[in-house]
């Protein structure tokens, strides 16, 4: 079982930035792939950034250049640094891990964290 516990959301102005962290804890014998995804209202969730355990990242059109995904495996952490925000990246965002157990893997939610940008 992994627990995740997601921060650093908030209100911010069009143009500014915001840090995401999610840490997991829990039982099990790794982490896997990490990853952000935010869901607006009215839409699907999608997938914002994800890094695997080495440490290779993958983006959304809609965010390269502006989002940087990292983690720090020792704290079992994943961040978003989000940099030009605009009032479209508004959402509630959620971080999901991949977490490796004695036999599986399973995917595990965070319980997002809700981001509000103002134009």
């Amino acid at each position: 079982q992994v627990q995740l516990g997601a921060s650093g959301g908030g209100l911010v102005q069009a143009g500014g930035p915001l840090r995401l962290s999610c840490a997991a804890s829990g039982s099990f014998v790794r982490i896997n792939n990490l990853g952000w995804y935010r869901q607006a209202p009215g839409n699907q969730r999608e997938l914002v950034a994800s890094i695997t355990s080495g440490g290779s990242p993958n983006y959304a059109d809609s965010v390269l250049g502006r989002f940087s995904i990292s983690r720090d495996n020792a704290k079992n952490t994943v961040y978003l640094q989000m940099n030009s925000l605009k009032p479209e990246d508004t959402a509630v965002y959620y971080c999901k891990a991949n977490g490796q157990g004695f036999l599986y893997a399973h995917d595990y939610w965070g319980q997002g964290t809700q981001v509000t940008v103002s134009s």
